[in-house]
């Protein structure tokens, strides 16, 4: 199931680009932008991607901090963040605990589809600096995804 606004966020422990550990506990005290993505180097998933590093010092600028989510490997997190010089951490969530945890993975048959394709929905969390959800966009944009964050900061 989904978290909703005002829902605690589910904790979660993940290895970003970089190798290092990153947890929800983290970021306490700050707000969080968590996306999920289907996959890495996909034009909508690049669109994503770029909107929210042109942005970031906007989106940090009103305290926030960003990482994003999907269930490719560290390797290919490396690969798509030297191509398009990503300046926020990207978490390789390979079991899908991550994606499970926020209701991401999809159900029915389209959910099947995409655990077997590996593909998480477009699904965005802000997490407040309390560690509650404070807004789900289901409706990512992909080319306008910051701003989409940014009016919700």
């Amino acid at each position: 199931m989904r978290p909703k606004p005002g829902d605690k966020a589910p904790d979660f422990e993940g290895v970003t680009t970089d190798g290092s550990r990153v947890r929800l506990k983290d970021f306490r005290g700050r707000k969080l932008v968590l996306y999920f993505y289907p996959r890495d180097d996909t034009p909508g998933c690049t669109a994503q991607a770029c909107s929210l590093r042109d942005h970031n010092a906007e989106i940090a600028a009103k305290g926030a901090a960003i990482l994003g989510v999907s269930a490719q490997d560290e390797d290919s997190h490396r690969r798509f963040t030297r191509k398009y010089q990503l300046n926020f951490p990207l978490i390789a969530d390979t079991d899908n605990a991550i994606g499970r945890a926020y209701g991401v993975t999809g159900s029915g048959v389209f959910g099947v589809a995409r655990k077997l394709a590996g593909a998480y929905e477009r699904v965005t969390f802000i997490i407040d600096a309390r560690g509650r959800i404070a807004h789900v966009i289901d409706d990512a944009a992909t080319a306008g995804h910051a701003e989409q964050v940014l009016a919700l900061l």
